[in-house]
């Protein structure tokens, strides 16, 4: 089976969309790993240090992958500043951004106290992925709102949740299985 990483994009500690991908991961395999270590991306620093580890270890994760799923919060009507660091970081050096994400199915998934789901913050995600070569994919979507009333400090609650995750992430690692990246 292809592997599929997923990242928060979302640092606090009790995060609903690091609570929603642990749920997915309950669901079907998924390699959970953090983007809280990722420093502010800097080409000074790149240059002068260069790349930190913990982004060179999840380069060649990704690099390896059959696909990522990315829970991203909405802020500001866009996606989380830190979960854009971490793709800044992820895409550099730019000759390896074919190796890193060409053809790489990318599912997104969100969830926000807000009404709106995450809607927004899934659709600015998409020009980024375009422009990493990537394979979005819009098979499901899954926007959870209301996400206080979902989840407690024990993850998600909610089985009506429950139920539109677990076809969501079925569906997509389905995809990642059948689909070929290279």
């Amino acid at each position: 089976m292809a592997t599929i990483l997923g990242f928060s994009g979302s640092l606090r500690r009790g995060s609903y969309n690091t609570a929603l991908l642990r749920a997915a991961a309950e669901i079907t395999p998924i390699e959970i790993f953090s983007i809280r270590d990722f420093p502010l991306y800097d080409a000074d620093v790149e240059a002068e240090q260069g790349t930190p580890p913990v982004v060179l270890e999840l380069r060649e994760r990704l690099a390896a992958a059959g696909g990522l799923l990315i829970a991203s919060p909405e802020y500001n009507g866009a996606m989380s500043g830190v979960a854009k660091n971490a793709i800044d970081w992820l895409s550099r050096p730019f000759k390896d951004i074919p190796r890193i994400f060409g053809n790489l199915p990318v599912a997104l998934m969100g969830a926000t106290n807000g009404r709106g789901g995450t809607i927004l913050s899934q659709a600015s995600w998409l020009p980024v992925l375009r422009a990493l070569g990537t394979h979005a994919w819009f098979g499901r979507q899954l926007n959870v709102s209301g996400a206080a009333a979902l989840f407690d400090e024990n993850g998600l609650r909610d089985e009506e949740t429950r139920k539109k995750l677990e076809r969501f992430v079925t569906e997509f690692a389905a995809y990642v299985a059948a689909h070929k990246r290279r």
